[in-house]
This record gives structure tokens, sequence and C-alpha cells, in this order.
């Protein structure tokens, strides 16, 4: 999956992972190997404010976040790495988020 989704500087990675109790997001650009911007539940700006870190209510939180925190930095459009989870419930939920914030993939 890695070798056909590349970051770029104009086009940064937008890499998702979750785990059974979080899910985490961040905006990678692979020409240097930096991260940009990263949110997730563990996040301080979420930390209060999420019931459940594990659920699709969660997902939207962080997908927000990191559109808000890439749109601050200047970051409009993204490539979207899904790292091999399939496309529904907490992935599609924040990738959703995203779009619906601002972002474009």
């Amino acid at each position: 999956m890695r070798s056909r989704v590349v970051g770029t500087s104009e086009r940064p990675r937008l890499n998702v992972f979750r785990s059974l109790k979080h899910i985490y997001a961040q905006a990678i650009e692979d020409t240097t190997g930096k991260t940009l911007a990263s949110a997730s539940t563990l996040s301080s700006e979420l930390k209060g404010s999420v019931r459940y870190p594990g659920n699709v209510e969660a997902a939207k939180k962080v997908g927000e976040l990191i559109a808000k925190k890439c749109l601050e930095q200047g970051i409009q459009k993204v490539v979207f790495d899904r790292s091999g989870y399939l496309y529904h419930g907490r992935i599609k939920a924040l990738a959703e988020a995203a779009r619906t914030s601002g972002l474009i993939f």
C-alpha cells in the first residue's frame, strides 16, 4: 500500500492508525520524512471531550481536529492513506469529517 500512496510537499499523506481504544491521524511529507500535523483521541484538545475514544464519534472529532491543524499550516490537499484498513466505520468517519472540515482528498 505504501508504495502507491506517497505524500509530497504539495499533497502530504494523511496516515490513519486505529487500535481498539484509540485512533490516530498524521499528515506526513514523505520526501523529508517529517510529520506536519497530528491528532488523536489522546490529544490534549480532545482528551476531556471524548467519552469513549474507540468509537465513530471520537473518530469524527479526530478528523475535524486534523483538518483544522492542516488548514492552519496551509495544507488543503492531502493523499488519504488508510493503512490497509477497510474504508468503513471509524476510518470512514474520520475521512468524511476531515472532508467536511475543509481538507481535499
